[in-house]
Parts: C-alpha cells; sequence; structure tokens
C-alpha cells in the first residue's frame, strides 16, 4: 500500500505578514494512522523539498501526542525535508491521495494544474482522494469525466465559514472553502466547529477540520481495505 500525501508550498497569509504553510496536526495525525497500518508514504509538494509549516500549529496549544511523535521522529522529518515535485508525480504508482490543510493550500494548489490533474486522474482510476480542513478547496477546479465541477452534487465538507471567522480570517482568505464547495453543487454538511467530522461520497473523502484528519485516514484506510 503506497499513499501520496500533498502539501502546500504557500508561505503567506495573504498580506497580513504573517507566515502560513500546512498544518501539522493534519500531517502528523494521517501519517501515523498510514505508517502504523504498513503503508509506503510520500510527501509530495508543488515546489518540492521541504514545505512550510503554519508556525500556529506548532505552539503548545495545539500539540498532540501524534505532533510530537512526529517532531521527534528523525526518518520523517528527513522525508518532510526532501518532498518530491508535485508536477513530477505519477498518478499510477500510489493507491491513494491525501491532502492535509492548513491555510496554505488555498493559495496554492487550489489554482495547480499538477494538483487538479491528480485528483482528477486518481479518482478516474478508481483510486481515492482525501481532503481535510482546508484542503477541500483544492478541489474549487477539479472536473469529473462529464466536464461538471467534481464536487456537483456530492456529499462534501470542509473548514467552515464559522470556523474561519473564529480565526479571524475571513476577509484575509482567498475564498472560503464552505463557500466554494456549495458554489459548484457539493451538498455540503458539518458538525459543530473544531469538532471532528468526516464525509465520504464514493472515492472522495472530506474532513472539517484539524480534529478530522485521523478520522478521515483512517476512513481512506477502510476503503482501501475494501478494494
Amino acid at each position: 500500500m503506497k499513499i501520496l500525501m500533498v502539501l502546500t508550498s504557500h508561505d503567506q497569509l495573504g498580506d497580513t505578514g504573517r507566515k502560513t504553510g500546512f498544518w501539522l496536526e493534519e500531517l502528523a495525525a494521517p501519517y501515523y494512522v498510514f505508517k502504523d497500518a504498513g503503508a509506503e508514504v510520500v510527501l509530495a509538494s508543488p515546489k518540492g523539498g521541504r514545505p512550510p509549516l503554519d508556525p500556529k500549529s506548532n505552539e503548545p496549544g495545539f500539540q498532540t501526542d501524534l505532533t510530537r511523535r512526529f517532531e521527534a521522529d528523525r526518518d520523517a522529518n528527513a522525508v518532510l525535508a526532501d518532498t518530491v515535485r508535485l508536477d513530477g508525480v505519477n498518478p499510477e504508482d500510489f493507491d491513494a491521495v491525501f491532502y492535509p490543510g492548513g491555510h496554505g493550500p488555498l493559495w496554492d494548489l487550489a489554482e495547480d494544474p499538477a494538483s487538479v490533474r491528480l485528483i482528477e486522474t486518481t479518482l478516474k482510476a478508481g483510486r481515492p482522494v482525501t481532503l481535510v480542513c482546508h484542503a477541500p478547496g483544492v478541489l474549487r477546479h477539479a472536473k469529473a469525466p462529464d466536464g461538471r465541477p467534481l464536487v456537483d452534487g456530492k456529499a462534501v465538507t470542509g473548514f467552515t465559514n464559522t470556523e474561519e471567522e473564529a480565526v479571524g480570517l475571513t476577509q484575509v482568505v482567498p475564498f472560503l472553502v464552505e463557500d466554494e464547495l456549495k458554489r459548484n453543487g457539493g451538498r455540503f454538511s458539518k458538525a459543530g466547529d473544531w469538532e471532528p467530522y468526516v464525509v465520504a461520497d464514493g472515492l472522495l473523502i472530506t474532513g472539517q477540520n484539524p480534529a478530522s484528519s485521523g478520522p478521515a485516514a483512517e476512513r481512506l484506510l477502510g476503503l482501501l481495505a475494501r478494494a
């Protein structure tokens, strides 16, 4: 079992002068779900090399046992320091694709042709794609084989408008994940703010927030086990 995890290369939080990137829990929790199940995990990003970590995600209040495990894991950090370039990835090499969130993906992965191609090709080949928190926004330009928006008519979730408002970034992000999924015809549902919530519709799995990243990875493993 070989799983590709796709991280952002974007590190600027709009025009605020603050840093962003990927959210550590959303990498660490699924990474160990996959590794502990015996999977081979490959990390990719648009620019390759070390992707930017959202510094806020490593503050004490957001650390978990799994983020601390990742921080202390030399092998994991070596892989993170040398992600492969996304445009060089062959989708056929992987059994599934997982996108951690953080705000960064809204700027780069959401507009990246290689990312769109990866998602479309993977799903068309009958392999699952999972995206959590802000990463479901990366689906905004992806199309179904008939040319309609990929999420049109599909059950989806993602970082909610109220969660974005709670972190004070509604006017900073280039678009709101919840609004964008709905605009493209997604059947959006959600739990309470910060509660774990995962939705699966066929091969497409989405999670609402950081707490949903581990459960989303477990759901993905369950789907692979039934394949």
